[in-house]
């Protein structure tokens, strides 16, 4: 099975939708995909995505689910960095701050951190890994500790139009690592699309391996230039995204 995991194009978050470079961004994509053999479409209940999966439902004729557990990962903590007592999304964090606290490499531990618990991250991400699991399983793929049960294997493409923090929750869970990982060292641009295919090595017995991480050849096909958002400036005098 394959599964395409693609982060909705240039957002314009003040009304939960795109830009007029997200609404290109999404024509690109739609034509990219119009061209695969896609067994399932499902998208988060948010506009931003949805509408990202509008052109490709459009373009192929064709409907997509809304799962609720698709939606840009909620939870929201006091970061430490952070003073006035505002919330913050709890997959962004200074990069001294995150990377001085050992647990979050572990990927068992990551969401004992006391910020982490009193923010309910950990239900939060069970909540999604549960949904995730029992959509892989519809599809014939059953969760069995840290692989999957491929009771009816196939070759079976899905798609999920969602959003970054909840992409690095998936991965996550999928390759059995702390989702900081995925959160802080992985940048997934606007409209780009993850591929992970099963691996059945030994028959009855899967795993999921990334292949390609957020790819965005359909913007360079087209000559469209990469949005800037989800990533910050790259030097501190750069006149861009800032924190």
């Amino acid at each position: 099975m394959r599964l395409l995991i693609i982060r909705h194009a240039d957002p314009d978050y003040s009304i939960d939708s795109l830009t007029e470079t997200g609404w290109r961004e999404a024509e690109l994509l739609a034509e990219r995909l119009s061209k695969e053999e896609i067994s399932r479409f499902y998208v988060s209940p948010l506009g931003r995505a949805r509408d990202t999966a509008s052109c490709t439902l459009r373009k192929t004729g064709r409907e997509a689910a809304v799962l609720n557990w698709l939606q840009e990962f909620p939870p929201r903590i006091l970061r430490p960095d952070v003073t006035d007592g505002s919330r913050r999304i709890a997959w962004d964090w200074l990069p001294q701050d995150w990377t001085a606290r050992p647990m979050f490499y572990d990927a068992e531990r990551w969401c004992e951190d006391p910020i982490m618990r009193e923010g309910r991250v950990g239900e939060a991400y069970r909540e999604v890994c549960i949904g995730f699991d029992a959509l892989l399983a519809e599809h014939g793929y059953i969760r069995d500790g840290k692989y999957y049960r491929a009771e009816r294997p196939n070759h079976d493409t899905i798609v999920l139009f969602c959003h970054f923090g909840l992409e690095g929750v998936l991965l996550s869970h999928l390759a059995n690592v702390s989702p900081m990982i995925f959160w802080h060292s992985f940048c997934a641009a606007p409209s780009s699309v993850t591929t992970v295919y099963t691996e059945e090595r030994r028959q009855g017995t899967a795993s999921f391996r990334i292949s390609a991480f957020a790819d965005i050849s359909h913007l360079y096909a087209a000559g469209e230039k990469p949005s800037f958002a989800a990533r910050f400036r790259e030097c501190w005098t750069d006149e861009c995204r800032e924190d």
